[in-house]
């Protein structure tokens, strides 16, 4: 350990001498430990696309990182997936709470922002700790698509396009070079798959791939099948052969 870390990384609620508290740190860190999550914006919808790593005998059907939050907002999770859940019924409380008292949909800023709170109230309790998960909101809403990115720290901030995860550094300076502000639904997808295959360690097949959509017309989330991800896969495939 750091002579500077000794001691103040045994309270969540003490600042070291250079300002920094670890055990915010530490959980960032759970979520650089976590497999690869990415969300991205297009023209005509959002989507959001994990890797799941399952064992042999595991059986799969149920998605671990990718929750549904209202009809028109999705979650993915890089992290402490607990964690995560503990945010997911949080944030669907909200959002139900929402519909009763205003009769009308929640905004998907509105749900980051509540999060994000949330998360920054474990910041500074003794005898709690931060959650170890970072989360990625997407969504449809009267304002349009929606796409913010929450951590540990309590930080909610809007992107066009982000990671998080093991590799997420590599993944976003792909997602810098490749995309464009015009990329339509069908081209995210295949970009998500793209980014996935570069981190991880099954260079083929989908079955660790997970891949949610949320379109404008229709503004509700859908889980997308199987047989769906693969044929995106081919065209990641192809595009590599062609290279």
């Amino acid at each position: 350990m750091l002579p500077a870390a000794a001691g103040y990384d045994r309270g969540i609620t003490v600042f070291s001498p250079d300002g920094r508290l670890y055990q915010v740190e530490y959980a960032i860190e759970t979520v650089r430990r976590g497999t690869l999550a990415l969300g991205i914006k297009s023209t005509d919808g959002v989507i959001l696309a994990v890797e799941e790593k399952t064992r042999k005998l595991q059986i799969s059907n149920v998605t671990q990182k990718i929750f549904q939050i209202d009809d028109h907002i999705g979650l993915a999770a890089a992290g402490y997936i607990p964690d995560a859940r503990t945010q997911v019924d949080h944030a669907r409380f909200f959002a139900q709470s929402n519909r009763l008292i205003y009769d009308e949909v929640v905004d998907v800023e509105g749900v980051a922002k509540n999060l994000a709170d949330m998360a920054q109230q474990y910041t500074q309790y003794a005898g709690a700790r931060p959650f170890g998960v970072a989360l990625i909101l997407a969504g449809v809403d009267k304002n349009g698509i929606g796409l913010y990115l929450t951590d540990p720290s309590g930080t909610y901030i809007g992107y066009d396009a982000v990671a998080i995860g093991a590799g997420s550094e590599q993944v976003t300076e792909h997602l810098e070079k490749n995309y464009r502000n015009d990329i339509s639904l069908d081209k995210a997808c295949v970009l998500a798959i793209e980014s996935i295959f570069m981190v991880s360690e099954e260079k083929t097949g989908t079955k660790h791939i997970r891949l949610a959509v949320i379109d404008s017309k229709s503004k509700t989330l859908r889980m997308m099948p199987l047989e769906e991800i693969e044929n995106y896969s081919k065209q990641v495939q192809d595009k590599e052969s062609q290279s």
